[in-house]
């Protein structure tokens, strides 16, 4: 039953629309029903201002790393659920959210979030991996991608030198949802229609 309940309440927080509850809320503003549409904080950067969007980003971020270590908080310790199986189902729960009809973000941010629940240090790094395309790309959904791609050649290197093939595994998946779920965006970028960000 514990393994159940973790996995539900990874889905849960996964699922927790960030970037809608701070845009009713504090802007009384759908962010749906502006710019992309995106629940993600893209979205919110683009349609609520700087000051939101950190804070949707720093929401959807925690939400990968909570699910992420459940195992070590006391109701779920008893889960045998790979931590990095949770941090994967709050991403789905982030695309797929319960509580905003199931129309969510693209998992970049959660997806990241995970990835600091189970090793900060490959966290960083794509972080900065992340700035640097951002600073030449100005696009910010190219950049996801890019860095996409940098975490399965870190997870490659990682499992080579330590064993660890879940990590692959899992950044595997969760780079095929950030592809997939930026398909529009990549039609856009071969268009030279994407957005770029003016901020950076």
């Amino acid at each position: 039953m514990v393994n159940v309940l973790a996995i539900l309440c990874a889905y849960l927080i996964g699922s927790i629309p960030s970037g809608l509850w701070i845009g009713k809320i504090f802007y009384k503003t759908d962010i749906r029903e502006h710019g992309s549409g995106n629940l993600g904080a893209t979205n919110t950067f683009r349609v609520l201002g700087k000051k939101a969007g950190i804070v949707v980003t720093i929401m959807d971020i925690l939400k990968g790393t909570i699910a992420t270590l459940l195992p070590i908080m006391p109701y779920f310790s008893d889960t045998v659920v790979h931590p990095l199986i949770l941090g994967a189902v709050a991403a789905f729960g982030h695309m797929f959210p319960i509580f905003a009809g199931f129309r969510g973000g693209k998992a970049v941010a959660t997806s990241g979030g995970v990835l600091l629940g189970y090793s900060w240090p490959f966290f960083v790094l794509l972080v900065i991996g992340f700035l640097i395309s951002l600073k030449i790309t100005k696009i910010v959904s190219l950049s996801s991608m890019v860095v996409s791609v940098i975490a399965v050649i870190y997870s490659i290197i990682y499992w080579i030198v330590t064993g660890d093939y879940a990590l692959f595994i899992l950044v595997v998946i969760l780079a095929s949802f950030i592809f997939y779920r930026h398909r529009s965006n990549i039609k856009r970028i071969r268009e030279g229609t994407e957005p770029k960000v003016k901020w950076l």
